[in-house]
């Protein structure tokens, strides 16, 4: 069997699909909706969804669940899994304090990371991406920080409007760094990476968060990275891979997809 990635456009049923880094927010219209698209005309069509964390630019809790513009995304959502469909969800940098009432209003279930999957016979380790950029020391001291227990419940009981001001202001220093730092920085640690294909015994790992889409191989290891999403700001960006019931996997691009 190939492990290559297919570009077909004619493939047998699909079994599941897996994307990340949509980072949905009001002031992407465009992305929006084509995110919104994706889940009505290719979401229903497969048996299982994986979100690989980012869904959203930022969250700052599921008390945020009735803003109008995440209502639209938290009942498109509930829509697909009350057509059976399973929703699976992972942490990304940005969307880590979703939790449990955002769940039960979508019907997804929350995934730790990593976690390890089985889909048409393949063995395959899932995660966000963003533990593994083991060399960007400053982000992985805030992540630390922000992944704290005691961090989040104090974060948390702060009124929602101060959250936001403070998530902002994040967001602006965290762009800030980004601008100072190389790019080879923020990509994923090799050595991470091999101790995550060693400590979870699979052959095949999806993840996304280094906005660096690409299949790397070696060994007999496979290593998918999803893409961002970006429809508002230039040339249209994003996309998704999906396995077929033969255990196939295919990348598919938005642009390619008349999305």
């Amino acid at each position: 069997m190939k492990n290559s990635e297919k570009q077909t456009t004619a493939q047998p049923k699909t079994v599941a699909l897996f994307v990340s880094d949509i980072h949905l927010s009001p002031s992407l219209p465009k992305t929006t909706l084509a995110f919104l698209n994706f889940l009505v005309e290719q979401g229903t069509k497969t048996e299982q969804l994986y979100i690989l964390g980012d869904m959203f630019e930022y969250w700052v809790g599921d008390d945020d669940i009735f803003d109008k513009y995440n209502a639209e995304i938290v009942q498109t959502l509930h829509n697909l899994t009350s057509a059976g469909i399973q929703l699976f969800w992972i942490a990304g940098n940005r969307d880590f304090l979703i939790g449990e009432d955002f769940a039960t209003a979508t019907g997804m279930q929350l995934l730790t990371d990593p976690s390890i999957i089985t889909v048409a016979g393949k063995k395959i380790a899932l995660c966000h991406g963003d533990e593994q950029c083991t060399d960007d020391t400053s982000y992985m001291q805030f992540r630390s920080q922000v992944r704290n227990i005691e961090w989040q419940r104090n974060f948390l009981a702060l009124p929602l409007a101060q959250r936001k001001t403070i998530v902002s202001g994040m967001r602006e220093n965290s762009k800030m760094q980004q601008s100072q730092k190389a790019l080879s920085i923020m990509d994923v640690n090799p050595t991470a990476i091999a101790q995550l294909f060693a400590s979870t015994a699979c052959h095949y790992l999806i993840h996304g968060h280094t906005h660096r889409p690409a299949l790397h191989e070696q060994n007999g290891q496979y290593r998918y990275v999803l893409p961002d999403w970006d429809c508002d700001n230039g040339s249209v960006r994003g996309g998704w891979i999906s396995i077929d019931e033969h255990g196939e996997i295919h990348r598919h691009n938005l642009k390619n997809c008349g999305i």
